[in-house]
C-alpha cells in the first residue's frame, strides 16, 4: 500500500470548448498540467458537438462531454468542483464566460486558464482584451509574451496573468518512417484560400509538381472527413477537386487523412498556404514551405512567417528548392529549445487564494458592444444567464438545423452538383 503522502493528487480539469481544433488544443493543454489529470468536457452551447472521431483524436472521451447553456454550465461547475477551467473558445466566448463567472462568484471557483489555439497574426488587441481578466493567459512564444504584455500594460490591465507556454500540439515528434521516395505533403486548410478558383489552382500546381517529379510522392493531407463539424467550413474540399482531375491526375498525387504528426513522420517537405502544420514541421525539424503564390497577406495568415526563411513559391519548389528555417526566428516563436512555464505557474496559482474575476471589459468602459456580445451567448448585460424563453428550444433547433443543411449542402449536394456539371 502506497502511503497517502506519497501519492500524486488527481487534478480535475474542466474543458469548455466549441470546435474540433479547440477541443484538441484544450485537451492537450490539460494533459500537460499534471501527471494525474481527470478531464471533464463542457461543449460551448453555441456550436454543435464534433464527431466521436474528432473528440477521440483530440484525446477526449465523448461520454465525458456535456452540452450546456449558461445556467447548466454554472450548475455543472458547482457540482463537479474542477480545480482548473480551460476556456478554449474565441475571444467573444472567453469574454462571455468571464462575465458569467465574475457575476456568479462560485465558492470555491476554478482557476480560469485561456489562451490561443494557434499562432497569433491578426486581431491581437481584440482577442487579448476579450481574454483579459482570466487568472492565467497562455502566450505560446517569447514573441507573443512580449506583444501581449505591451498591449495589456498600455490599457492599464496589467500583465501578471501572462505565462509563457508553447502550443500544445508541439509534442515530441513521431518517429520518422522514411521511404525510398521523397515525400511532399500539402497541408490543406478549410478556409484559406477561400475561392474555388484559388483552390483549383493549388490542386493544379500540386498535380504539375507531381508530373515534374515522378520520383516524388505528393500527398494532400485533408483537414477533416466529409460531414464533420470544423472550426472553419470547407466549401470546396480538396478530395473533390482532385477527383475532378480525372484521367489527368498523376499516379503519385494522393490524398491522406489522419493526424498531422503521423503525416509528418513520412514527410520530406511540408507545403502549406499558412497552416500551423508548418509550425509543427519546424518543431519536428521537417523542412517546410509557406506559399507566396497568393501574395504575402494578413488575410492569408502567411505574414506570421516573415523572417522565417520559409516563404516560397510553387515556381521555386518545382525548381527543387527545399527551404530551411531561420533558427532564431523559430526560437522566438517557441518552436525550439524553450521550456514550458505553464505547469509550474498553474501549480503555484492553485496553492494561493483566488480573488474575484475582474474582466477588463465592463458596462463602464464598453457599454456600446458588451451587452450585444453577451446576448449572443444567452447572457444578460449584468453577467447573469438570460431567463428561459418559450421559443429558445425552437431557436436552437432552427440554428442546429440550419447548420446541418449547410454542412450537407457543402459536403454532399455541392460536390454532387459539381460532378454532374463536369460530365
Amino acid at each position: 500500500m502506497i502511503p497517502a503522502e506519497l501519492t500524486t493528487p488527481t487534478l480535475t480539469v474542466a474543458l469548455l470548448a466549441d470546435t474540433d481544433s479547440r477541443w484538441k488544443w484544450g485537451a492537450r493543454l490539460a494533459a500537460r498540467l499534471g501527471s494525474e489529470v481527470e478531464l471533464i468536457g463542457y461543449q460551448l452551447w453555441t456550436h454543435d458537438l464534433p464527431s466521436h472521431r474528432q473528440l477521440l483524436e483530440a484525446g477526449v472521451g465523448p461520454e465525458r462531454v456535456r452540452q450546456l447553456g449558461p445556467s447548466g454550465f454554472l450548475e455543472a461547475l458547482a457540482t463537479d468542483h474542477p480545480d482548473v477551467l480551460i476556456v478554449a473558445a474565441p475571444g467573444g466566448g472567453c469574454q462571455a464566460i468571464l462575465q458569467l463567472l465574475a457575476t456568479a462568484r462560485l465558492e470555491p471557483r476554478p482557476l480560469v486558464l485561456t489562451g490561443y489555439v494557434g499562432v497569433v497574426y491578426e486581431n491581437l488587441v481584440d482577442g487579448l482584451l476579450l481574454r483579459a481578466g482570466a487568472d492565467l493567459i497562455g502566450a505560446n512564444s517569447p514573441a507573443d509574451l512580449e506583444q501581449f504584455a505591451r498591449v495589456l500594460t498600455s490599457v492599464g490591465a496589467g500583465a501578471d496573468a501572462l505565462v509563457r507556454t508553447q502550443l500544445p500540439f508541439l509534442e515530441d515528434p513521431a518517429p520518422r518512417t522514411p521511404s525510398a521516395r521523397f515525400t511532399v505533403t500539402f497541408a490543406g486548410q478549410p478556409g484559406v484560400p477561400a475561392s474555388r478558383a484559388e483552390r483549383q489552382y493549388l490542386v493544379q500546381r500540386l498535380a504539375d509538381h507531381a508530373r515534374r517529379h515522378p520520383e516524388r510522392d505528393v500527398l494532400v493531407k485533408l483537414r477533416n472527413l466529409p460531414g464533420e463539424v470544423a472550426t472553419h467550413p470547407e466549401p470546396y474540399p480538396y478530395d473533390e477537386l482532385i477527383r475532378g482531375l480525372g484521367s489527368q491526375r498523376p499516379a503519385n498525387l494522393k490524398v491522406i487523412g489522419g493526424l498531422m504528426s503521423r503525416a509528418l513522420s513520412r514527410t520530406d517537405l511540408l507545403v502549406t498556404v499558412s497552416s500551423t502544420a508548418a509550425v509543427e514541421a519546424v518543431h519536428a525539424e521537417v523542412p517546410a514551405a509557406v506559399l507566396t503564390d497568393f501574395g504575402i497577406r494578413e488575410a492569408l495568415g502567411n505574414t506570421y512567417f516573415l523572417g522565417s526563411g520559409l516563404l516560397a513559391s510553387f515556381e521555386e519548389l518545382d525548381g527543387g528548392l527545399v527551404p530551411r528555417v531561420d533558427p532564431q526566428w523559430a526560437r522566438q516563436r517557441g518552436m525550439r529549445g524553450l521550456s514550458d512555464e505553464l505547469p509550474a505557474r498553474v501549480a503555484k496559482a492553485l496553492a494561493e487564494p483566488r480573488g474575484e474575476l475582474r474582466p477588463f471589459y465592463s458596462l463602464a468602459n464598453a457599454s456600446g458592444f458588451l451587452p450585444r456580445l453577451l446576448a449572443g451567448y444567452g447572457i444578460g448585460p449584468d453577467g447573469r444567464p438570460l431567463p428561459s424563453r418559450a421559443n429558445s428550444v425552437l431557436r436552437k433547433a432552427v440554428r442546429s438545423g440550419a447548420r446541418g443543411v449547410y454542412r450537407h449542402g457543402t459536403t454532399v449536394i455541392g460536390p454532387a452538383l459539381r460532378r454532374l456539371a463536369a460530365l
